[in-house]
């Protein structure tokens, strides 16, 4: 079954439900829909059902994990196991917590910077100094970055935001040319070396590959 994919402003501001009828359910960041919908049909997942949360949450790490527990409650009568699709997303633990507390298990990771690439390999980096962007939010720059940290109308403020950083890193799904010139611009417009990384789908694909067979 082919499920068409959702614009990135849907995703972004109003999230993502394919509602098809699995008994398999993943909640996910609406940041994560289109590599998740890629996966499911490649691999024939059609038992996986997808419901996806504004990916603007991450805007605001505290509203993530009531927003996650409300859509585990709406479901969990719906299918026979839930999964999330969320590393910890700023949220300082509370979503692995409550992920524990209503019986659920949630991808590997502080963020999916980090699944992207692969947990042990990120962890081996320590860099500090970069600014990571994903495919997703090479094309959202302006809607997660620029807009609102007030660039876009005090760009004094970059130094202030960016000044630590020496290199933005682009950790690409997909291999995009046009998609690696956007990430390249966005570091010109930080003033920030560049450096693009093809991860593919990293610990993601393995992760949902496990949930699968549940």
């Amino acid at each position: 079954m082919t499920t068409a994919t959702p614009d990135d402003t849907q995703l972004r501001d109003e999230g993502f439900d394919t509602a098809s009828g699995g008994r398999v359910l993943l909640i996910a960041c609406g940041a994560l829909a289109r590599e998740i919908l890629d996966l499911k049909a490649r691999n024939g997942w059609d038992h996986m059902d997808l419901r996806c949360l504004p990916a603007i949450l991450h805007n605001h790490p505290e509203k993530i994990t009531p927003a996650v527990r409300e859509a585990v409650a709406k479901a969990e009568s719906d299918y026979a196991r839930i999964f999330v699709v969320y590393g910890d997303c700023g949220t300082g633990g509370q979503l692995e917590t409550a992920c524990a507390e209503m019986g659920v298990e949630m991808v590997p990771g502080p963020h999916c910077y980090s699944f992207f690439e692969g947990n042990a390999e990120f962890a081996t980096r320590d860099e500090i100094t970069a600014f990571y962007l994903t495919d997703f939010l090479a094309r959202q720059f302006d809607a997660f970055v620029w807009k609102p940290l007030g660039l876009d109308r005090h760009p004094e403020l970059l130094e202030m935001y960016f000044g630590h950083y020496e290199k933005l890193v682009y950790l690409a799904q997909t291999d995009d040319p046009d998609l690696t010139e956007t990430a390249r611009a966005c570091a010109d417009r930080l003033g920030l070396a560049f450096e693009r990384r093809a991860t593919g789908y990293g610990d993601l694909g393995a992760t949902l590959k496990n949930w699968a067979r549940a």
